[in-house]
This record gives C-alpha cells, sequence and structure tokens, in this order.
C-alpha cells in the first residue's frame, strides 16, 4: 500500500460512548479518505476512559491492532517531565535548585531544574557536533551537553528543548536518584498506571511498533532561514531520518526521552489524566495537588527562539496560547504535542484528557489542520454532553 494512500476496507475498532461518536466517524472518514493511514483515539473523562478506538494500518502488512504502538515524538516530553515531577514531588528533585546540585558534571549552575522542564535553560541543543551514534549514547551527549554554555541567558525566554529535553532531564534524574529517567518512568508512571508506555521500546515489544510515513514535502523553507536561526542548530544535529532509521530497532530500543517514546492514544492518555484528575486516577495517586498547580507556573510565555511562535510554557508542559494551538481549550489546561501531529491535552476544568497517535506524519510543529479537527471534535463532544 503506498504512503498516504486510501484504505476504504479497514474499520475502526474500539469503544466510544455516544456522546463521542463524531470522533468514531472522524476517524472512519480520515482513514478512508488516507488522511490517516493508522492512528488511535482515546478520550478519559471525569475518570471513565470515553473513547478508545483504533484503525487502519500500522504497516503495509499490518493492521493496527489493539496493542499497537507508534513513537510520538514530543509527546514523550510530557511523559519525561511527569516523572520529574513525582520525584520532586516526593522530595527528591527541587524545581527550583540549581540542575548542578545534582548532576555534578553540569558546568552552568545558573540552570535550574524548572528551566529545564519549561525549556528556558539555553540548553536547546548541542554546540558541538553529534552524530547518531552519539545522540544515542546518553551518557555521551549527556555529558556535552553539561559541559557547555547555554546559547542565552538562562531563564529569560524559552526556545524549544527539541531532541535534548529527554536528554537533559535523565542526566538530572541519573544524577538525583541514580537511576535513568526510563528506569524511573516505569517504576513511578508506566508501571503503576499499568500504561503501555515506553521510554525506549523492549525487545519483546517491537514487532508491535507501527511505522512512520514521513510528511509530504512543503513546511518551512529553511533556506529562507538566516544561518544562526536556532531551529536549524537544532534540527541538523544531528538529523533524524523519519522514515528510515527511526523504523529500526537500533533507534527504538534506546530512550531518546525527548522524541522516541512508543505508546498509543489509550496508555498517553491513561498517563496525562492523571494531571487532569488532580494528580490521582484509579486510586493511584502520583502526583499531590500542589505538584499539579506547579505545573501552571509560567517559565516563558512569548515567541520561542527555536519554533519561532508564541508559546506559553508552564513547567513541564505548554498552557493555553490561541497563537500556538487555536484549538487547544483556554482554561486550566496543560498540553503538548509531538511533530507530525500527536498530541495529549489535559483540561483540569472539565476533568478531561484527549489523546491522538498516528503513523504518518504531517508538517505538524504545534499545530496542524488534521489534529486540530480531532480536538474541535472532541471537546465538541464534551461541551454538547
Amino acid at each position: 500500500m503506498a504512503p498516504g494512500s486510501a484504505d476504504h476496507d479497514l474499520p475502526v475498532h474500539g469503544s466510544c460512548d455516544p456522546a463521542f461518536e463524531p470522533l468514531r466517524e472522524l476517524l472512519a472518514r480520515n482513514l478512508a479518505t488516507g488522511s490517516d493511514i493508522g492512528a488511535s483515539l482515546a478520550v478519559v473523562r471525569d475518570g471513565e476512559t470515553v473513547v478508545d478506538l483504533w484503525g487502519g494500518r500500522a504497516r503495509d502488512d499490518q493492521e493496527w491492532q489493539h496493542d499497537t504502538i507508534v513513537q510520538v515524538w514530543s509527546v514523550t516530553k510530557v511523559m519525561a517531565a511527569l516523572t520529574t515531577l513525582i520525584l520532586a514531588d516526593r522530595g527528591e528533585i527541587d524545581l527550583d535548585a540549581p540542575v548542578s546540585s545534582y548532576w555534578t558534571d553540569f558546568r552552568d549552575s545558573r540552570v535550574l531544574v524548572r528551566h529545564l522542564l519549561g525549556h528556558t535553560s539555553g540548553m536547546a541543543g548541542w554546540t558541538e557536533t553529534l552524530d547518531m551514534d552519539g545522540l544515542l549514547d546518553l551518557e555521551r551527549s549527556e555529558k556535552m551537553l553539561a559541559e557547555q554554555e547555554p546559547w542565552w541567558e538562562p531563564g529569560t525566554v524559552s526556545g524549544y528543548h527539541m531532541i535534548c529535553y529527554g536528554h537533559l532531564l535523565d542526566g538530572l534524574v541519573r544524577g538525583a536518584t541514580g537511576r535513568t529517567l526510563s528506569e524511573q518512568f516505569r517504576d513511578l508512571v508506566a508501571g503503576p498506571l499499568g500504561a503501555d508506555f515506553h521510554l525506549g521500546v523492549p525487545e519483546a515489544d517491537l514487532g508491535r511498533c507501527a511505522d512512520l510515513v514521513p510528511p509530504p514535502p512543503g513546511g518551512i523553507d529553511f533556506s529562507a532561514l538566516p544561518p544562526d536561526n536556532l531551529l536549524l542548530r537544532t534540527l541538523v544535529n544531528p538529523v533524524l531520518d523519519i522514515g528510515g532509521f527511526c523504523n529500526t530497532a537500533p533507534w527504538r530500543r534506546v530512550s531518546i526521552a525527548g522524541a522516541n517514546g512508543h505508546g498509543n492514544a489509550r496508555s498517553m492518555a491513561r498517563i496525562q489524566s492523571v494531571v487532569s484528575h488532580g494528580g490521582e486516577i484509579d486510586g493511584v495517586r502520583l502526583l499531590s495537588p500542589s505538584m499539579v498547580e506547579r505545573i501552571f507556573d509560567v517559565q516563558a510565555d512569548g515567541t520561542d527562539l527555536v519554533l519561532m511562535v508564541p508559546v506559553r510554557f508552564g513547567t513541564g508542559y505548554a498552557l493555553s496560547q490561541p497563537a500556538s494551538a487555536p484549538a487547544v481549550p483556554e482554561g486550566r489546561v496543560c498540553w503538548w504535542t509531538g511533530y507530525g501531529g500527536a498530541i495529549v491535552v489535559n483540561d483540569l476544568d472539565r476533568k478531561v484528557t484527549v489523546a491522538y497517535a498516528m503513523n504518518k506524519l504531517d508538517q505538524h510543529f504545534t499545530s496542524s489542520p488534521r489534529t486540530d479537527e480531532y480536538l474541535r471534535t472532541a471537546f465538541g463532544c464534551v461541551e454538547a454532553s
């Protein structure tokens, strides 16, 4: 089956509360037209999973199954951030302390923990040239970050930590606890919640991974950007081969916790509903109410130096900002998205979490028509019911 082509014969599977039937219809339509190749949708509301849908193809020779997982790019960041917030809630990390107080190799004492979480540390990427082998060697690439100078005054403005976000938090968590970020995520988050999300896919689960389909040509005209543009510096050092190496086991097995987490909408919504429900879901409390409120401490609010659009960053999550995310509702809402279109949105006012994960990528950094339509439909169903 050619990338992007429609498959009219594959139905949408799963469960859907009647009030959210428009979401099932939208997913079915997108699969039929080829807007989606394979995808999953989930909504948790008032502690109940009211939408758990999937359909399409994971690969040319395999349908998208109940347990298919897919790389969700930067949605991984909120999984890494949640893990760090849990450790902070337990007193193992102080959000207002210098990173260097835990990570002894980290040179610049001006950089605070919350600067890492809020993309204001000045460490948006690697200054020295880094190849793919170096990126996957976490100790090597983390040490490079620890020893370099920030690209701007820490804490003053955001510059999206596109790929290195997970490396920074892994260095922090490893220094503070003696265990890796992926181990802490597994034991503190995914395990207690029974959630099928992975920072580093285990060997036994590699066969369940959907293959990514690169976005169509277009998007940013990189030739028009000035040579010192920070987006260029973060994207090309190193360049990620979306339809090639990112679909291989060596990439999937390593925890690149800013970019290559694997899960599906069900597991994304399950984990993040902890936030939309005040720190606890199904009797499992991961965060205190006071730590949930720390998410809404604004770390930066303005044009991001890397993304080049206005973004309002709280602690570990983006907050409502119509200019960068027109379909994310206003209010006590925290969210983030992944390159190509995956997204998770936590609405604390309505006690709702919405998640979408797919394998066909769009030209999407913070917003795009396909993802926006899923969000508007989901929250429209919430408002109407």
